[in-house]
């Protein structure tokens, strides 16, 4: 923005705004108040505000509160904005009014401004644009619409795919068998099939919880106003604008029951999150068993090869890190991280408002974002990839003396244990060591140690 300022006012008086922004002396206050950090409001939160902005001039265009005029001028105005449009005008930073009024006010007089200039008449932010609103009633709707756009824009897709991908790599592993490991030790074998098919089973139980906690989410308290009421703002309102906003997203939005849970508390949100949290250590998992099963090449398990993505040492000339799943680790950290302060924000409504919607939006947005970006990357740039070193894996399959675990219910555990001690004491096969210790031939003892008929 210039030096060159032009003057504004609001109820609390005259102020000095840049001559070029298109908001007013509300905006300017927040931006003289709130030095706090250097996150600025997330775009799909603005989005969601605009398209709510949208929703509702055109119900109370419909419903005779603005004039077809005013209507049509801050929906076209909103639309614009929703579109991306003039996004260097929404300077509030997350840290600000914990209701978030700063930012409803800042979309209010941005509108205000494009639909005035575009209808050649004044559109007043408070009269019109906010007409039938409230900070405390937009606000906690603008977090579920931007969540919910966002949860089926990005997420579910990308754990589709990540599924999808997982699924595919299963199929084309199912007659490889490895070693397994419980408390990282050798275990009983299993397929590479049956491994990964745990994965998919842990992705799509995700899935499932998300597009269950979606439900709720799309139960919007849009027209509770300031406390629940619904003061100032037709009864008829909520029904159109979630019309609109269905027609424009796709999302099926509905006015919710009780305005008084959705204002005063954000606990759709908090179980939202906590179905981030979820997916975060179900990735977790998925990425240090990846981490695990590459770990060598010579001194780890050397199980896979992940892909060779970049130099893993500045100093130790070709090491290769698997640099995807500590990427995706880290997310699953921050998002843990987010989990907690989302669950704080969510208890920090007293009476009738929460007032830590700001960062609710901040945190959920940016859970939900990361999330699906670590998604499509560890599908794409780890699962799809990877190449399973066979060799490797026969021979530490071959010499695993809890092969013996199948020979229990025939000579019994104690003995069965001894082979075991001894193999692994020698270094021999279990099956080996089986031929001397038991009277059981060797044509029983290799159909019964047959990883292929252990799995």
């Amino acid at each position: 923005m210039s030096q060159k300022t032009r003057v504004e006012h609001d109820s609390m008086g005259e102020l000095r705004v840049p001559d070029e922004a298109l908001y007013g002396a509300q905006t300017q206050r927040a931006v003289d108040n709130f030095h706090i950090s250097a996150y600025p409001m997330p775009f799909e939160f603005i989005t969601a505000l605009a398209l709510i902005k949208a929703a509702v001039a055109n119900a109370n265009g419909e419903l005779g509160h603005l004039t077809k005029t005013q209507s049509s001028a801050i929906v076209k105005a909103a639309e614009q904005v929703a579109k991306g449009q003039w996004r260097e005008h929404f300077p509030v930073e997350v840290f600000q009014t914990g209701s978030g009024t700063s930012s409803n006010m800042n979309a209010n007089e941005v509108i205000a401004t494009l639909a005035s200039n575009a209808a050649k008449l004044k559109i007043h932010p408070n009269d019109h644009v906010n007409a039938g609103q409230s900070s405390n009633d937009v606000i906690p709707t603008a977090i579920q619409v931007s969540a919910n756009l966002v949860l089926h824009r990005d997420l579910l897709p990308a754990l589709k795919h990540l599924q999808k991908t997982i699924d595919k790599r299963a199929r084309e592993l199912a007659k490889v068998i490895k070693t397994g490991r419980t408390h990282l030790m050798d275990a009983m074998p299993l397929s590479f099939g049956q491994e990964l098919s745990g994965w998919s089973a842990q992705v799509s139980s995700c899935i499932e919880r998300f597009e269950d906690t979606s439900k709720r989410l799309q139960n919007l308290p849009l027209g509770g106003t300031a406390i629940g009421t619904g003061i100032n703002a037709d009864p008829k309102m909520p029904r159109l604008a979630c019309q609109y906003l269905k027609k424009q997203t796709g999302v099926k939005f509905s006015e919710a029951k009780n305005k008084f849970e959705s204002i005063a508390a954000q606990d759709h949100i908090v179980e939202l999150s906590g179905q981030c949290n979820v997916l975060a250590a179900c990735l977790m998992k998925i990425s240090n068993d990846l981490r695990w099963m590459n770990s060598g090449p010579l001194a780890g398990l050397g199980e896979i090869e992940l892909k060779a993505l970049q130099p893993g040492s500045s100093i130790m000339p070709g090491k290769v890190n698997p640099v995807i799943p500590e990427a995706v680790a880290m997310v699953c950290a921050q998002v843990m991280g987010n989990h907690t302060t989302i669950t704080v924000a969510g208890q920090s409504g007293n009476f009738q408002l929460n007032v830590m919607l700001p960062l609710i939006a901040h945190n959920i947005l940016e859970s939900l974002r990361l999330l699906s970006s670590a998604s499509l990357a560890l599908a794409d740039n780890a699962i799809a990839g990877f190449v399973v070193r066979e060799d490797r894996i026969a021979q530490a399959l071959d010499r695993n003396p809890i092969l013996v675990t199948a020979l229990n219910p025939i000579i019994g555990y104690e003995k069965a244990a001894a082979i075991a001690k001894r193999a692994y004491k020698e270094k021999r096969p279990v099956l080996d060591v089986a031929i001397e210790m038991t009277d059981l031939g060797a044509v029983q003892l290799r159909k019964l140690l047959d990883p292929k008929f252990l799995i």
